[in-house]
């Protein structure tokens, strides 16, 4: 199979959720960078209309929107799925990768990580307290609807690993630096274990943000 190239500026949560997806199918990549500040970059923007990441290049085929990227890997890359056989479950899964998108990121990751960890990691900038605050109700919401679809299940959908577990890790993993952590997720357990388990697989050692940029060229 040929090499997946994923665009991408180290250190993204969505990018992450890809690579994380290519080791656990254990297909070839390697990481080109996209540097901070040029994702309007005509060169970029021939990548991606819409200035963002990641991208993937398969060949001589491209495609953008991490949803897409993640089912299109599970698609070519066999054997093996990352999407459950039970039309059900693999609803469920579908469910949760989009709360990921539009109600984890868009709101609260997208702020309190920014503040706590990209923001002063990146630009020295100091958190934006009054920000975080604004965010934390919809933090809340969000975590608990989390821990409700989790359940007492091993992974969000099911017994196996699946898309939506790689989709969410690396946005909680980014949350799960912040001080805000304990309040969010301190009184569900069972994601706190998820997240012991997720931390644990191979796929998320080798795609960490120091790693990724180690390997990006």
């Amino acid at each position: 199979m040929s090499e997946f190239i994923i665009h991408t500026v180290p250190g993204s949560p969505f990018a992450r959720a890809v690579l994380m997806a290519l080791e656990e199918k254990g297909a070839p990549y390697r990481v080109s960078a996209v540097m901070p500040g040029t994702l309007q970059a005509p060169e970029h923007l021939k990548r991606h209309p819409f200035g963002r990441i990641p991208v993937l290049e398969h060949g001589d085929f491209s495609l953008y929107e991490t949803q897409a990227i993640l089912r299109y890997i599970d698609r070519v890359v066999t054997p093996g799925s990352l999407t459950p056989p039970d039309p059900k479950a693999a609803g469920r899964m579908d469910q949760i990768m989009n709360v990921n998108d539009w109600y984890l990121f868009q709101g609260v990751a997208n702020i309190i990580a920014f503040q706590r960890v990209v923001g002063p990691r990146l630009m020295g900038l100091e958190p934006d307290l009054k920000a975080i605050e604004t965010a934390m109700p919809r933090a809340k919401a969000v975590f608990t609807e989390l821990a409700r679809l989790l359940g007492t299940q091993t992974f969000f959908a099911g017994e196996a690993v699946s898309l939506a577990d790689l989709l969410l890790f690396p946005q909680l993993d980014f949350m799960r630096e912040a001080p805000e952590w304990a309040t969010l997720a301190g009184p569900y357990p069972t994601l706190e274990a998820w997240m012991d388990r997720m931390a644990a697989r191979p796929s998320a050692a080798a795609t960490t943000w120091e790693k990724v940029a180690a390997m990006a060229r």
